[in-house]
């Protein structure tokens, strides 16, 4: 069974979450919280695995909360998912690790559907030893999602859709399969997130994703190309050639 708290300083909120988790019979609810003291006590009592956090609480809002919960130490840290009428805090959710963000007022399908997303990151926890999780030099896990605006929208793009990164002055490309989307971000920012075993970087101006990468090899000029399963040509820099050895002698 897997364990939740509701945190919210509305009773109707914390009523309707109560209500769509009766749909989903593997989730038992150990506790509510209308405050952000009640709600730290409470996930410091029970333990619970998932937390539905309101960003807009009393006394603290929902990122001092999980502040607080990470800076005592709490042994084991609930998955998140972020329930607020408000999407302005969506890009610094996410930067915390959230599972999601669900605007107020949200479907019962959108419920499920991050509810669902939840559920199997806590089985894929439960099944798999912690210290197998990648995690960067803070200790932090690598991202599995960008989170982003673009026209209006919030965009959650998994990491392992995309290809390459390519820095273009103060921002980067991000470029998929399909697509591209450009985000005000450094690339160095960026490489600190995502998984090293994954993402290479081959150029000051370029990383690639190595499960999109068919060879490489040098050009005419001397110079080596990354050259991706798409068709694309990245260019190697001398400076980065070292890490691509690195990599293929781990």
């Amino acid at each position: 069974m897997i364990q939740a708290v509701l945190a919210d300083d509305e009773v109707l909120a914390r009523q309707k979450l109560r209500q769509l988790l009766r749909e989903i019979p593997e989730i038992e609810v150990v506790g509510e919280g209308a405050t952000a003291a009640e709600t730290i006590d409470l996930v410091r009592a029970t333990r619970p695995d998932l937390l539905y956090l309101d960003v807009r609480m009393p006394d603290m809002d929902g990122f001092d909360i999980v502040g607080e919960l990470s800076a005592a130490g709490t042994p084991a840290m609930p998955c998140i998912i972020f329930t607020t009428a408000y999407d302005r805090y969506a890009l610094r959710a996410f930067e915390i690790h959230a599972v999601d963000y669900l605007l107020k007022p949200f479907t019962l399908e959108r419920f499920r559907s991050a509810t669902q997303r939840a559920l199997d990151q806590i089985k894929a926890g439960k099944q798999a030893p912690h210290s197998d999780v990648p995690k960067s030099a803070n200790g932090t896990p690598y991202t599995t999602r960008i989170v982003f605006k673009s026209k209006g929208r919030i965009l959650f793009l998994p990491v392992s859709e995309i290809c390459w990164i390519g820095a273009e002055e103060n921002y980067v490309r991000i470029c998929t399969q399909s697509e591209t989307h450009l985000l005000r971000e450094t690339m160095t920012h960026l490489e600190e997130k995502l998984d090293p075993n994954t993402f290479l970087r081959v150029h000051r101006s370029s990383i690639v994703n190595l499960q999109y990468v068919k060879e490489v090899r040098p050009e005419v000029d001397g110079e080596y190309g990354v050259h991706l399963l798409n068709g694309q040509k990245i260019p190697m820099s001398r400076s980065y050639r070292s890490r691509i050895k690195n990599w293929l002698e781990r």
